[in-house]
Protein backbone atom coordinates (compact mmCIF):
# COMPACT_ATOMS: atom_id res chain seq x y z
CA UNK A 1 0.00 0.00 0.00
CA UNK A 2 1.22 3.48 -0.91
CA UNK A 3 -0.24 6.74 0.37
CA UNK A 4 0.63 10.03 -1.32
CA UNK A 5 0.21 13.23 0.69
CA UNK A 6 -0.47 16.34 -1.39
CA UNK A 7 -1.13 19.95 -0.55
CA UNK A 8 -3.68 22.05 -2.44
CA UNK A 9 -3.11 25.83 -2.23
CA UNK A 10 -6.13 27.92 -3.19
CA UNK A 11 -5.38 31.66 -3.28
CA UNK A 12 -9.14 32.38 -3.52
CA UNK A 13 -8.53 35.08 -6.12
CA UNK A 14 -9.95 33.22 -9.08
CA UNK A 15 -6.67 31.59 -10.08
CA UNK A 16 -6.19 27.86 -10.49
CA UNK A 17 -5.35 26.01 -7.22
CA UNK A 18 -1.76 24.76 -6.97
CA UNK A 19 -1.09 21.14 -6.00
CA UNK A 20 2.19 20.39 -4.22
CA UNK A 21 3.61 16.96 -3.40
CA UNK A 22 4.49 16.49 0.29
CA UNK A 23 5.36 12.85 0.90
CA UNK A 24 4.79 9.26 -0.17
CA UNK A 25 4.25 6.70 2.58
CA UNK A 26 4.51 2.97 1.85
CA UNK A 27 3.07 0.34 4.17
CA UNK A 28 2.91 -3.45 4.22
CA UNK A 29 1.03 -5.71 6.61
CA UNK A 30 -0.29 -4.21 9.84
CA UNK A 31 2.00 -4.64 12.85
CA UNK A 32 2.99 -2.61 15.88
CA UNK A 33 6.02 -1.35 13.97
CA UNK A 34 4.04 -0.24 10.88
CA UNK A 35 0.88 1.10 12.51
CA UNK A 36 0.44 4.84 12.04
CA UNK A 37 3.13 7.37 11.24
CA UNK A 38 6.76 7.14 12.21
CA UNK A 39 8.40 10.21 13.72
CA UNK A 40 10.60 10.77 10.66
CA UNK A 41 7.55 10.60 8.37
CA UNK A 42 5.66 13.07 10.53
CA UNK A 43 8.64 15.41 10.43
CA UNK A 44 8.77 15.15 6.63
CA UNK A 45 5.07 15.93 6.24
CA UNK A 46 5.08 18.82 8.70
CA UNK A 47 8.24 20.45 7.38
CA UNK A 48 7.01 20.15 3.78
CA UNK A 49 3.62 21.56 4.68
CA UNK A 50 5.19 24.53 6.41
CA UNK A 51 7.62 25.17 3.56
CA UNK A 52 4.84 25.50 0.99
CA UNK A 53 2.55 27.38 3.37
CA UNK A 54 5.11 30.06 4.23
CA UNK A 55 6.22 30.34 0.61
CA UNK A 56 2.61 31.04 -0.41
CA UNK A 57 2.24 33.55 2.44
CA UNK A 58 5.44 35.33 1.40
CA UNK A 59 4.37 35.50 -2.25
CA UNK A 60 0.99 36.91 -1.23
CA UNK A 61 2.73 39.56 0.88
CA UNK A 62 4.99 40.51 -2.05
CA UNK A 63 2.00 40.79 -4.38
CA UNK A 64 0.21 43.02 -1.86
CA UNK A 65 3.15 45.45 -1.68
CA UNK A 66 3.90 45.44 -5.42
CA UNK A 67 2.39 48.89 -6.09
CA UNK A 68 2.65 52.18 -4.20
CA UNK A 69 -0.35 52.90 -2.04
CA UNK A 70 -0.12 56.64 -2.71
CA UNK A 71 0.18 56.98 -6.47
CA UNK A 72 -0.46 53.42 -7.61
CA UNK A 73 2.80 53.06 -9.57
CA UNK A 74 4.66 49.75 -9.24
CA UNK A 75 7.80 49.76 -7.13
CA UNK A 76 11.13 49.32 -8.87
CA UNK A 77 13.09 46.31 -7.65
CA UNK A 78 16.67 46.92 -6.54
CA UNK A 79 17.69 43.33 -5.73
CA UNK A 80 16.65 40.20 -3.87
CA UNK A 81 18.13 38.88 -0.67
CA UNK A 82 17.42 35.80 1.40
CA UNK A 83 16.32 35.85 5.03
CA UNK A 84 16.34 32.85 7.35
CA UNK A 85 13.35 32.16 9.59
CA UNK A 86 13.72 29.52 12.34
CA UNK A 87 10.58 27.69 13.40
CA UNK A 88 9.50 24.49 15.12
CA UNK A 89 8.92 22.75 11.78
CA UNK A 90 12.00 23.69 9.84
CA UNK A 91 14.43 26.44 8.95
CA UNK A 92 12.95 28.55 6.15
CA UNK A 93 14.97 30.53 3.63
CA UNK A 94 12.70 33.12 2.08
CA UNK A 95 13.38 35.29 -0.95
CA UNK A 96 13.07 38.90 0.20
CA UNK A 97 13.05 41.45 -2.64
CA UNK A 98 14.27 44.96 -1.90
CA UNK A 99 12.13 47.61 -3.55
CA UNK A 100 13.01 51.22 -4.24
CA UNK A 101 10.97 53.77 -2.31
CA UNK A 102 8.44 55.68 -4.42
CA UNK A 103 9.25 59.41 -4.83
CA UNK A 104 5.77 60.36 -3.64
CA UNK A 105 6.39 58.80 -0.20
CA UNK A 106 9.27 61.18 0.68
CA UNK A 107 10.85 58.50 2.87
CA UNK A 108 14.44 58.93 4.13
CA UNK A 109 15.15 55.28 3.23
CA UNK A 110 16.03 54.60 -0.39
CA UNK A 111 14.79 50.99 -0.30
CA UNK A 112 12.54 48.76 1.79
CA UNK A 113 11.78 45.06 2.05
CA UNK A 114 8.16 43.95 2.67
CA UNK A 115 9.16 40.48 3.92
CA UNK A 116 11.82 41.82 6.29
CA UNK A 117 9.34 44.38 7.64
CA UNK A 118 6.69 41.70 8.25
CA UNK A 119 9.22 39.37 9.90
CA UNK A 120 11.37 41.63 12.11
CA UNK A 121 12.34 38.66 14.29
CA UNK A 122 14.04 35.69 12.70
CA UNK A 123 12.59 33.15 15.14
CA UNK A 124 8.90 32.28 15.39
CA UNK A 125 7.22 32.93 18.78
CA UNK A 126 6.17 29.29 19.11
CA UNK A 127 9.79 28.12 18.90
CA UNK A 128 10.77 30.70 21.53
CA UNK A 129 7.95 29.51 23.76
CA UNK A 130 8.92 25.85 23.56
CA UNK A 131 12.60 26.62 24.08
CA UNK A 132 11.68 28.49 27.26
CA UNK A 133 9.40 25.65 28.44
CA UNK A 134 11.99 22.93 27.88
CA UNK A 135 14.81 24.98 29.43
CA UNK A 136 12.67 25.76 32.47
CA UNK A 137 12.21 22.06 33.21
CA UNK A 138 15.59 20.62 32.30
CA UNK A 139 19.15 21.70 31.50
CA UNK A 140 19.95 23.81 28.46
CA UNK A 141 21.79 20.95 26.80
CA UNK A 142 18.96 18.48 27.39
CA UNK A 143 16.42 21.06 26.20
CA UNK A 144 18.30 21.55 22.92
CA UNK A 145 18.57 17.78 22.37
CA UNK A 146 14.90 17.12 23.14
CA UNK A 147 13.68 19.91 20.88
CA UNK A 148 15.82 18.66 18.00
CA UNK A 149 14.43 15.12 18.44
CA UNK A 150 10.80 16.15 18.93
CA UNK A 151 10.45 18.70 16.12
CA UNK A 152 11.84 18.91 12.56
CA UNK A 153 13.91 22.01 13.27
CA UNK A 154 16.03 21.54 10.16
CA UNK A 155 19.23 22.71 11.85
CA UNK A 156 21.41 21.84 14.85
CA UNK A 157 20.28 23.46 18.09
CA UNK A 158 22.96 24.26 20.65
CA UNK A 159 22.61 24.78 24.39
CA UNK A 160 24.13 28.26 24.13
CA UNK A 161 21.44 29.34 21.66
CA UNK A 162 18.69 28.07 23.95
CA UNK A 163 20.22 29.89 26.92
CA UNK A 164 20.42 33.15 25.00
CA UNK A 165 16.82 32.92 23.85
CA UNK A 166 15.62 32.13 27.38
CA UNK A 167 17.54 35.06 28.84
CA UNK A 168 16.16 37.34 26.11
CA UNK A 169 12.60 36.27 26.99
CA UNK A 170 13.25 36.74 30.71
CA UNK A 171 14.73 40.18 30.09
CA UNK A 172 11.58 41.13 28.21
CA UNK A 173 9.50 40.08 31.20
CA UNK A 174 11.78 42.03 33.52
CA UNK A 175 11.39 45.20 31.44
CA UNK A 176 7.60 44.97 31.82
CA UNK A 177 7.85 44.96 35.61
CA UNK A 178 6.92 48.28 37.18
CA UNK A 179 9.25 50.35 39.28
CA UNK A 180 10.09 49.41 42.86
CA UNK A 181 8.40 51.23 45.71
CA UNK A 182 8.87 51.29 49.46
CA UNK A 183 5.13 51.00 50.10
CA UNK A 184 2.27 49.77 47.93
CA UNK A 185 -0.47 50.82 50.34
CA UNK A 186 -2.34 53.66 48.61
CA UNK A 187 -5.90 53.12 49.81
CA UNK A 188 -7.28 55.41 52.53
CA UNK A 189 -8.55 53.50 55.60
CA UNK A 190 -11.89 55.23 55.15
CA UNK A 191 -12.26 53.74 51.65
CA UNK A 192 -11.60 50.20 52.88
CA UNK A 193 -15.02 50.07 54.55
CA UNK A 194 -16.81 50.85 51.27
CA UNK A 195 -14.98 48.20 49.22
CA UNK A 196 -16.78 44.96 48.29
CA UNK A 197 -16.40 41.93 50.50
CA UNK A 198 -12.96 40.37 49.79
CA UNK A 199 -12.14 36.76 49.04
CA UNK A 200 -10.71 34.40 51.64
CA UNK A 201 -7.15 35.12 52.82
CA UNK A 202 -4.03 34.42 50.80
CA UNK A 203 -1.26 32.51 52.58
CA UNK A 204 2.23 33.41 51.37
CA UNK A 205 5.17 31.30 52.53
CA UNK A 206 8.68 32.66 51.87
CA UNK A 207 12.03 30.93 52.13
CA UNK A 208 15.45 30.85 50.50
CA UNK A 209 17.74 28.32 48.86
CA UNK A 210 21.38 28.40 47.80
CA UNK A 211 22.82 28.10 44.29
CA UNK A 212 26.42 27.23 43.43
CA UNK A 213 28.21 30.35 42.19
CA UNK A 214 30.39 30.44 39.08
CA UNK A 215 32.47 33.25 40.57
CA UNK A 216 33.72 31.25 43.50
CA UNK A 217 36.84 32.76 45.07
CA UNK A 218 36.74 30.82 48.34
CA UNK A 219 34.80 28.00 49.93
CA UNK A 220 32.65 30.46 51.85
CA UNK A 221 31.80 32.52 48.76
CA UNK A 222 30.85 29.49 46.68
CA UNK A 223 27.08 29.98 47.02
CA UNK A 224 24.54 32.76 46.74
CA UNK A 225 20.94 32.82 47.95
CA UNK A 226 17.82 32.72 45.81
CA UNK A 227 14.54 33.61 47.52
CA UNK A 228 11.35 31.86 46.53
CA UNK A 229 7.78 31.88 47.75
CA UNK A 230 4.38 30.31 47.22
CA UNK A 231 1.06 32.12 47.42
CA UNK A 232 -1.88 29.83 48.15
CA UNK A 233 -5.54 30.95 48.23
CA UNK A 234 -7.43 29.67 51.25
CA UNK A 235 -10.43 28.70 49.12
CA UNK A 236 -10.46 27.58 45.51
CA UNK A 237 -7.74 28.78 43.21
CA UNK A 238 -4.35 27.69 41.98
CA UNK A 239 -1.22 28.43 43.99
CA UNK A 240 1.51 30.47 42.32
CA UNK A 241 5.24 30.70 42.92
CA UNK A 242 7.84 33.40 42.42
CA UNK A 243 11.61 33.56 42.86
CA UNK A 244 14.51 35.97 42.54
CA UNK A 245 18.21 36.32 43.38
CA UNK A 246 18.32 39.00 46.05
CA UNK A 247 21.86 40.16 45.25
CA UNK A 248 20.80 40.83 41.63
CA UNK A 249 17.12 41.78 41.73
CA UNK A 250 16.27 45.41 42.43
CA UNK A 251 12.48 44.97 42.41
CA UNK A 252 11.67 42.12 44.83
CA UNK A 253 8.76 43.88 46.50
CA UNK A 254 7.20 44.85 43.16
CA UNK A 255 7.59 41.24 41.99
CA UNK A 256 5.71 39.88 45.00
CA UNK A 257 3.04 42.60 44.70
CA UNK A 258 2.36 41.78 41.03
CA UNK A 259 2.08 38.08 41.85
CA UNK A 260 -0.53 38.75 44.52
CA UNK A 261 -2.40 41.10 42.19
CA UNK A 262 -2.51 38.37 39.56
CA UNK A 263 -4.35 36.23 42.12
CA UNK A 264 -6.97 38.91 42.65
CA UNK A 265 -5.60 40.50 45.84
CA UNK A 266 -7.54 43.55 47.00
CA UNK A 267 -6.54 46.16 49.57
CA UNK A 268 -9.13 44.93 52.07
CA UNK A 269 -8.19 41.26 51.71
CA UNK A 270 -6.31 39.52 54.48
CA UNK A 271 -2.81 38.30 53.59
CA UNK A 272 -0.83 35.99 55.89
CA UNK A 273 2.94 35.98 55.40
CA UNK A 274 4.97 33.15 56.92
CA UNK A 275 8.76 33.57 56.94
CA UNK A 276 11.77 31.93 58.55
CA UNK A 277 12.62 35.10 60.49
CA UNK A 278 15.60 36.13 58.37
CA UNK A 279 15.92 39.89 58.20
CA UNK A 280 16.06 40.10 54.40
CA UNK A 281 13.03 37.85 53.84
CA UNK A 282 11.14 39.26 56.86
CA UNK A 283 11.23 42.80 55.46
CA UNK A 284 10.14 41.81 51.94
CA UNK A 285 6.34 41.70 52.51
CA UNK A 286 6.17 44.88 54.60
CA UNK A 287 3.83 47.62 53.35
CA UNK A 288 2.30 45.48 50.61
CA UNK A 289 -1.21 45.29 52.00
CA UNK A 290 -2.93 47.12 54.88
CA UNK A 291 -4.53 43.85 56.08
CA UNK A 292 -1.31 41.82 56.01
CA UNK A 293 -0.23 39.70 58.98
CA UNK A 294 3.41 38.65 59.39
CA UNK A 295 4.20 35.49 61.38
CA UNK A 296 7.28 33.46 62.15
CA UNK A 297 6.54 29.97 60.96
CA UNK A 298 6.42 27.16 63.49
CA UNK A 299 8.54 24.83 61.36
CA UNK A 300 11.75 26.81 61.86
CA UNK A 301 11.15 27.15 65.60
CA UNK A 302 10.70 23.43 66.12
CA UNK A 303 13.64 22.64 63.86
CA UNK A 304 15.98 24.72 66.03
CA UNK A 305 14.53 23.37 69.25
CA UNK A 306 14.94 19.80 68.02
CA UNK A 307 18.63 20.41 67.37
CA UNK A 308 19.09 21.92 70.85
CA UNK A 309 17.35 19.01 72.55
CA UNK A 310 19.50 16.52 70.66
CA UNK A 311 22.61 18.39 71.81
CA UNK A 312 21.61 17.99 75.46
CA UNK A 313 21.94 14.22 75.10
CA UNK A 314 25.65 14.56 74.35
CA UNK A 315 26.39 16.95 77.25
CA UNK A 316 28.56 15.49 80.01
CA UNK A 317 26.68 14.34 83.11
CA UNK A 318 27.31 16.26 86.35
CA UNK A 319 29.99 14.86 88.69
CA UNK A 320 28.47 13.90 92.03
CA UNK A 321 31.82 14.34 93.82
CA UNK A 322 32.08 18.01 92.88
CA UNK A 323 29.93 20.36 94.93
CA UNK A 324 30.38 23.35 92.57
CA UNK A 325 27.56 24.70 90.41
CA UNK A 326 26.44 22.32 87.66
CA UNK A 327 23.56 21.79 85.20
CA UNK A 328 21.87 18.47 84.63
CA UNK A 329 21.47 17.77 80.87
CA UNK A 330 18.10 16.13 81.55
CA UNK A 331 16.93 19.29 83.30
CA UNK A 332 18.12 21.39 80.34
CA UNK A 333 16.09 19.16 78.03
CA UNK A 334 12.99 19.61 80.18
CA UNK A 335 13.53 23.38 80.12
CA UNK A 336 13.64 23.33 76.33
CA UNK A 337 10.40 21.33 76.31
CA UNK A 338 8.79 24.01 78.47
CA UNK A 339 10.11 26.72 76.15
CA UNK A 340 8.52 24.92 73.21
CA UNK A 341 5.22 24.77 75.11
CA UNK A 342 5.28 28.51 75.82
CA UNK A 343 6.16 29.38 72.23
CA UNK A 344 3.34 27.14 70.93
CA UNK A 345 0.91 29.24 72.96
CA UNK A 346 2.54 32.54 71.98
CA UNK A 347 3.95 33.30 75.44
CA UNK A 348 7.26 34.81 74.33
CA UNK A 349 7.82 36.54 77.70
CA UNK A 350 8.07 33.28 79.64
CA UNK A 351 10.00 31.58 76.80
CA UNK A 352 12.62 34.35 76.74
CA UNK A 353 12.82 34.30 80.53
CA UNK A 354 13.62 30.57 80.53
CA UNK A 355 16.08 30.98 77.66
CA UNK A 356 17.90 33.76 79.53
CA UNK A 357 18.16 31.59 82.65
CA UNK A 358 19.46 28.69 80.57
CA UNK A 359 22.08 30.92 78.92
CA UNK A 360 23.19 32.32 82.29
CA UNK A 361 23.54 28.83 83.77
CA UNK A 362 25.71 27.56 80.94
CA UNK A 363 27.82 30.71 80.87
CA UNK A 364 28.64 30.14 84.54
CA UNK A 365 29.15 26.44 83.96
CA UNK A 366 31.53 27.01 81.02
CA UNK A 367 33.47 29.54 83.07
CA UNK A 368 34.02 27.01 85.87
CA UNK A 369 34.35 23.80 83.80
CA UNK A 370 35.36 24.47 80.17
CA UNK A 371 33.99 21.84 77.79
CA UNK A 372 33.68 21.93 73.99
CA UNK A 373 30.19 20.40 73.91
CA UNK A 374 28.88 22.77 76.55
CA UNK A 375 30.36 25.73 74.73
CA UNK A 376 28.75 24.60 71.46
CA UNK A 377 25.42 24.22 73.25
CA UNK A 378 25.80 27.66 74.82
CA UNK A 379 26.48 29.20 71.41
CA UNK A 380 23.35 27.58 69.95
CA UNK A 381 21.13 28.57 72.87
CA UNK A 382 22.38 32.16 72.76
CA UNK A 383 21.70 32.34 69.04
CA UNK A 384 18.21 30.88 69.52
CA UNK A 385 17.40 33.42 72.25
CA UNK A 386 18.37 36.26 69.90
CA UNK A 387 16.30 34.67 67.14
CA UNK A 388 13.18 34.57 69.33
CA UNK A 389 13.82 38.06 70.69
CA UNK A 390 14.12 39.58 67.20
CA UNK A 391 10.94 37.91 66.00
CA UNK A 392 8.89 38.07 69.22
CA UNK A 393 6.32 40.41 67.64
CA UNK A 394 5.68 37.87 64.88
CA UNK A 395 5.04 34.88 67.13
CA UNK A 396 1.28 34.26 67.45
CA UNK A 397 -0.64 31.70 69.48
CA UNK A 398 0.12 28.76 67.23
CA UNK A 399 -2.15 26.43 69.14
CA UNK A 400 -5.16 28.66 68.66
CA UNK A 401 -4.43 29.16 64.98
CA UNK A 402 -3.94 25.42 64.49
CA UNK A 403 -7.27 24.60 66.14
CA UNK A 404 -8.93 27.18 63.88
CA UNK A 405 -7.48 25.57 60.76
CA UNK A 406 -5.21 28.53 59.99
CA UNK A 407 -1.69 28.30 58.59
CA UNK A 408 1.19 28.18 61.08
CA UNK A 409 4.05 26.73 59.04
CA UNK A 410 5.94 27.54 55.85
CA UNK A 411 6.56 23.88 55.08
CA UNK A 412 5.08 24.61 51.63
CA UNK A 413 7.92 27.08 51.09
CA UNK A 414 10.46 24.35 51.88
CA UNK A 415 8.85 22.22 49.19
CA UNK A 416 8.82 25.23 46.85
CA UNK A 417 12.56 25.74 47.33
CA UNK A 418 13.10 22.13 46.32
CA UNK A 419 10.66 22.33 43.38
CA UNK A 420 11.65 25.71 41.95
CA UNK A 421 15.37 26.00 42.76
CA UNK A 422 16.97 22.74 43.83
CA UNK A 423 15.57 20.37 41.19
CA UNK A 424 16.60 22.55 38.27
CA UNK A 425 19.73 24.27 39.54
CA UNK A 426 21.28 22.22 42.35
CA UNK A 427 20.40 18.52 42.54
CA UNK A 428 20.14 17.07 39.04
CA UNK A 429 22.07 19.78 37.20
CA UNK A 430 25.39 20.13 39.01
CA UNK A 431 26.47 23.36 37.37
CA UNK A 432 27.54 26.82 38.52
CA UNK A 433 25.54 29.96 37.97
CA UNK A 434 26.02 33.69 37.80
CA UNK A 435 23.45 35.70 39.79
CA UNK A 436 22.10 37.16 36.54
CA UNK A 437 21.79 33.79 34.79
CA UNK A 438 20.10 32.17 37.78
CA UNK A 439 17.71 35.09 38.26
CA UNK A 440 16.60 35.18 34.62
CA UNK A 441 16.08 31.41 34.48
CA UNK A 442 14.03 31.53 37.69
CA UNK A 443 11.67 34.05 36.06
CA UNK A 444 11.03 31.67 33.18
CA UNK A 445 10.76 28.61 35.42
CA UNK A 446 8.19 30.19 37.73
CA UNK A 447 6.14 31.46 34.76
CA UNK A 448 6.13 27.94 33.30
CA UNK A 449 5.18 26.34 36.63
CA UNK A 450 2.40 28.93 37.03
CA UNK A 451 1.14 28.29 33.47
CA UNK A 452 1.53 32.00 32.66
CA UNK A 453 4.26 32.02 30.01
CA UNK A 454 1.97 31.10 27.11
CA UNK A 455 -0.29 34.04 27.98
CA UNK A 456 2.73 36.35 27.90
CA UNK A 457 3.62 35.22 24.38
CA UNK A 458 0.01 35.55 23.27
CA UNK A 459 0.10 39.15 24.53
CA UNK A 460 3.37 39.90 22.74
CA UNK A 461 2.36 38.23 19.48
CA UNK A 462 -1.42 38.63 19.05
CA UNK A 463 -3.10 36.78 16.20
CA UNK A 464 -6.28 37.73 14.38
CA UNK A 465 -7.26 34.05 14.40
CA UNK A 466 -8.10 32.94 17.98
CA UNK A 467 -7.42 29.29 17.08
CA UNK A 468 -3.75 30.21 16.51
CA UNK A 469 -3.27 31.90 19.88
CA UNK A 470 -0.14 30.75 21.70
CA UNK A 471 -2.09 30.64 24.96
CA UNK A 472 -4.65 28.18 23.59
Amino acid sequence: MKITVQLVIDAQDGSQPVVEHLAAIAREDLSPATAGLALAEAHEVLSGLQHHLVAAQAQAAIDTHRDCGGCGRPYARKDTRRIVLCSLFGTLRLESPRLKTCPCAKSPAATFSPIAALLPERTTPELLLWEAKYAALTSYGAAAALLAESFPLGRPLHATAVRRQVEHTATRLENELGEERFSFIDTCPRDLETMPRPDLPLVVALDGGYVHSSNQTSRRDGWFEAVTGRSTPTGDGAAKTFAFVQTYDHKPKRRLYELLRSQGMTDNQQIVFLTDGGEDIRDLPRYLNPQAEHYLDWFHITMRLTVLRQMTRSLPAPDADIEDFTVDPAEADRTLERIKHYLWHGNTFRALDLLTNLVDDFELLCANEPDDKRRAFLTRVTEFRGYIDRNSEQIPNYGERHRSGEAISSATAEATVNHVISRRMVKKQQMRWTPRGAHLLLQIRTRVLNNDLAADFARWYPSSDPTLSLAA
